[in-house]
This record gives structure tokens, sequence and C-alpha cells, in this order.
């Protein structure tokens, strides 16, 4: 009885030890990942690793599901759910090495990759964090500062009191930077966003008033920068920008995904309010925007709405513009009509346009009345990422198309 009650105790104590030991393996690991931007700068990002081959891609309150894996010739190859890039990889015990790949642009761009381990902070390789900066508020920001290529921008950062860390964004008048975080140090700011599409890297030092540093997007281009505290600075409104120059009709004809030429206005419904989406597949601020579209197309089509979107891509044809275009559609779940514009070219755009001063950012929306006139035109797109700012613009545009939709 004794030996029984010997064999029953040790089973049972082995069975627990395993399931601890099953459990522990399924215990989320979140990698300190890093792009290599140049022979010295690194932009780093969050990686969390999942069940079933899944990982979570990072950025302050951003998480993008990163679900499709695949292993060939030994290397793990980790497809962006929207855009044509991907992370590949060799995955060690406690690292990863490899490069990520974006083949929307020219052949062969690729920047090296790594990750390790967690350390809590973004910037793990920045010195002096036992004091920092609190730059919480709103800062007046120039990029090419003293170029002729100068352009403004509005810098929204967050920082709670007595935290190195920090969550931002720069919205312009084409659209925003989107998730930004990173750290701060006793006189300096770094940032990051890496999205599949957008990689960018922010570092300032306060020397003042001022925020002085270099901006850099990718590893082939970078810039100056600089801004100013002023909680009182916008930029111009996004609603000025694009207009109508002339009494011409409103109208463009242009291929759908079978490529038959549709000509608006009379190959469309009549008696329509209908949004015109100028956007780009590539362009992440057109993913914020056709998600938030998706919600006013789901709210509204039954009283009326139709969204047109016209695309301006990336690739060697009309096949691969279809193809992404496809993507984007199969993965929201959109049913807009969508036409191909050609490619990603806003002189292009300007052209099939033409009714407007021009278009100058992707994407460009035009609201149009259920008389076929032109009621608004918004210039860019500043997403979730603005906070406040984005919830303006929604409540502004849903007012918008209340009143148009119950003329």
């Amino acid at each position: 009885m004794r030996a029984i009650l010997y064999l029953v105790t040790v089973s049972f104590l082995f069975i627990s030890c395993s399931e601890k030991r099953e459990d522990a393996t399924k215990k989320k690991y979140v990698w300190n990942a890093r792009l290599k931007v140049s022979s010295t700068e690194f932009l780093p990002f969050f990686l969390e690793e999942g069940e079933n081959n899944t990982y979570y891609l990072i950025n302050a309150e951003e998480k993008i599901l990163l679900d499709d894996y695949s292993i060939v010739d030994d290397s793990v190859h980790l497809r962006f759910p929207f855009f044509n890039s991907e992370l590949v990889f060799k995955k060690g015990r406690d690292s990863f090495s490899g490069y990520w790949a974006n083949h929307t642009k020219k052949e062969g761009y690729k920047m090296p990759f790594s990750a390790e381990l967690i350390n809590k902070k973004r910037f793990p390789f920045i010195k002096g964090t036992s004091s920092s900066l609190n730059l919480n508020g709103r800062w007046k920001t120039v990029f090419n500062p003293g170029t002729n290529d100068h352009y403004p921008a509005l810098g929204v950062f967050k920082q709670e009191k007595g935290s190195n860390s920090i969550s931002a964004t720069f919205l312009t008048e084409t659209g925003d930077y989107r998730y930004l975080g990173g750290n701060t140090t006793k006189d300096s700011l770094y940032l990051s966003c890496f999205d599949g599409a957008h990689a960018f890297l922010f570092k300032a030092k306060l020397i003042g008033d001022t925020l002085s540093g270099q901006f850099f997007s990718g590893n082939q281009w970078s810039t100056n920068w600089s801004a100013i505290k002023n909680a009182a600075f916008e930029l111009e409104n996004p609603e000025s920008l694009t207009y109508t120059i002339n009494d011409k009709p409103f109208e463009f004809r242009l291929p759908n995904l079978n490529g038959d030429t549709l000509h608006f206005p009379s190959d469309f419904k009549q008696n329509k309010v209908i949004i015109v989406q100028v956007m780009g597949t590539w362009c992440p601020n057109c993913l914020d925007e056709s998600r938030y579209y998706k919600e006013l197309y789901d709210t509204y089509h039954d009283r009326g709405l139709e969204i047109i979107t016209v695309c301006y891509e990336v690739g060697d044809g009309f096949e691969d513009y279809v193809a992404s275009v496809n993507r984007l559609k199969s993965n929201l779940g959109l049913d807009f009509t969508f036409l191909i514009g050609g490619g990603a070219e806003k002189g292009l755009a300007s052209e099939h346009f033409n009714t407007l001063n021009k278009i100058s950012s992707f994407p460009t929306s035009i609201f149009i009345g259920k008389n076929g006139q032109i009621e608004r035109v918004h210039t860019g797109f500043n997403g979730p990422g603005t906070g406040q700012y984005f919830l303006d613009y929604k409540d502004r545009t849903e007012q918008l198309l209340e009143r148009l939709l119950g003329s």
C-alpha cells in the first residue's frame, strides 16, 4: 500500500511539474527589435510573440497582428497584412537576425533587422535615463528648417510625470506620422515608428526652449527638424488646401478592378451622397482613413452613402495594382467601388480631377451631395494616433453626412 501511495504521489508531482513547464512555454515573449538605419543609428520597436507563430508589432498604443508566417530555406518570413513587405530572419533561442524587405520600393530594398529578449525601454541602448525631460504638450515644429523645402507640423507629445516613456505623433498638412513611441533622457528625445511601410526615427536635444534634431525615414533619407512648445499653434485647415477652380462638371473615366472603364457620374447610382477617396494601398494614412470609411459605410450606406476609392499604386502595371487593392479590400472587408487611377503620382491624380486646383496628398477625399455638387475636399488624413484631432474630424464628417443624407 505504501508503495502504491508513493507511486501515486510521484506521478502527481511529475504531472504537476510537466504542466508548469508546459504553461511556461506558453508565456508571451516581448522582443526588443531594431532596424539598422545607418552605420550608427538604430530604429527600435517591440515585437510580441503570441501563440501559433503569431506576432504583434507594437508602436505606442498600436498593435499590428502579424500572422502570415512561413519558413523558406531555414528562414522565417513574416509578412505584413496590408503592405507588400516582410520581415525575414533566423530565430535563435535569445535573438533574431535578418532583414526587413519592402517590396513596394526599388528591387533589393532591405534594412538589417535584429531582436533580443526584452528590456522594458523602447530605446534600451540610450544612456543617461536616471532623470529625464518631460515634454508633454503641443510643439510647433518645422521639418527641413532654413531650406526652401521646409514644412510645418504640430507635435503632440504625451508623457506622464516622472516617466521617461513618451508617446507622440506629428500632424502635417498631408497627414500624421501615426503612432510614435520612445524615451527621454535629461536633455534628449528619442521616438520611433515601424508599421511595415513607415520606418521613422526621430532624435532631438533640448537646447534652451527648442528641440533640435534629425528625422530618419528608412535608410535612404533624413533631414533636420526643430520644435518649440506652443499650445496655440494650429496647421492650415485641411479643407482649404484643395478646391474647385472652374465651373466644369465633376467627372472622370477610370477602369475598375476588372479593367472595365467607368464614367462618373453617368455609370453610378444617382441621388446618392458620394465620397471619392483618392489614395494608395502603400500609404499608412490611407489605411487609417479606409478603416474609418468602413465605419461610415456600414453606418450610412443604407441611407444612401456610396464610397468610390480611386487607387494610385506602386508596381509594374495594372495587374500589380489590382493585386494590391484586392489585398486591402479583402483584409479590411471593404464593399466600396474600387477604381485604378494608375501609378502613385500626385500629378497624374491632378490630371484626372482637373476641376480641382491640385491633388497634393494621398489621401484626398471629395464629398459630393445628392445634387452632384462638391461640398467639401479634405486633404490628407490625421488618424487615430492624433487623439482628439481624429475625434473632432469624425464629428465634423458625420455632421456633414447627416446634413447631406437628410437633404
